[in-house]
């Protein structure tokens, strides 16, 4: 009997043990699976981790490439003046090839880029649009024989004045619709570049008038007789008389003018070395010269 009881005590411990030893061997296992796992985990972490700086890296290549690109497009006109201007305002501006401007303004404005440092580069448009361009920051400055208003300053800077002109009628000497200066009335047809000052001056006296982007434009519509006279300036005046036989410019005047280099408003430090040079040109008689040199035939 106690062998029996020995025996049965013999075999419930044995497979007590075996019992226990697989425990250990699943837990072992599981334990290395589980090792395993975490290993996996930690690396894909890790990886995703090392990625991570890569990706931050390129987006960071990336950023400076553009800041780069766009740096390097803010400065491509880094070396260039660009000055706008309408050029059918002789002697000021004014093509001999129809491509090329060249006049008053032109030479001054090749002594500021030489003060400067900077290569000139002109651009031919409409008056009006010459001066949007300048507020809006697309030019450095406009010279197309502007003079100063007060609704202009308020909306830009301008340099010293540097040219006086007294501001003229121009009629068809084959009708005479018009007998002098001072035969104006408010039902007389008057021709007038657009945003010029004459074109304000119109407005003042109430006169009626008809815009114009080029006084060629309204010299062939008083040719026929169209308008009865154009307003302008003294200088591009004559020019335009001495290209047309059938035109004249009548006696006196209406008003003096005077003209000036517009900059973007607030844009002190462009304007001072403007002026520095205008002042040396007056001074040295310059603009004088340029003015003759552009009017003799």
């Amino acid at each position: 009997m106690k062998k029996f009881v020995a025996l049965a005590l013999s075999v419930t411990m044995m497979m007590s043990l075996a019992a226990c030893g697989g425990n250990s061997a699943q837990t072992e296992a599981q334990s290395e699976s589980a090792a395993a796992e975490s290993t996996g985990t930690e690396s894909a972490a890790s990886e995703s981790e090392a990625s991570e700086p890569m990706e931050d890296s390129a987006a960071s290549e990336s950023g400076a490439q553009a800041e780069s690109e766009a740096s390097a497009d803010a400065g491509s006109d880094g070396g260039k003046l660009i000055m706008v201007t309408e050029a059918g305002f002789a002697p000021y501006e004014y093509t001999e090839d129809g491509s090329t401007v060249v006049g008053v303004d032109v030479d001054i404005a090749n002594e500021i880029a030489k003060a400067m440092g900077k290569e000139l580069e002109i651009q031919n448009m409409s008056f009006d649009s010459a001066l949007i361009a300048v507020q809006q920051g697309k030019a450095d400055f406009a010279a197309a024989g502007i003079s100063i208003t007060p609704e202009r300053e308020e909306a830009m800077d301008f340099s010293i004045e540097y040219a006086t002109s007294r501001q003229v009628v121009v009629v068809n000497k084959n009708t005479m619709a018009v007998e002098s200066v001072d035969a104006i009335t408010p039902e007389t047809k008057i021709g007038v570049q657009a945003g010029n000052v004459a074109d304000s001056y119109c407005d003042e006296q109430g006169w009626q008038k008809t815009q114009y982007n080029k006084f060629m434009e309204a010299a062939m519509d008083l040719k026929n007789n169209k308008i009865d006279c154009i307003i302008m300036d003294s200088l591009p005046a004559e020019q335009l008389v001495a290209a047309n036989d059938d035109l004249m410019i009548l006696d006196g005047e209406l008003f003096t003018d005077k003209y000036a280099i517009a900059v973007q408003k607030g844009n002190t430090e462009l304007l001072d070395q403007i002026n520095a040079v205008l002042q040396q040109l007056i001074d040295d008689g310059k603009i004088d010269e340029y003015t003759l040199n552009h009017t003799t035939e």
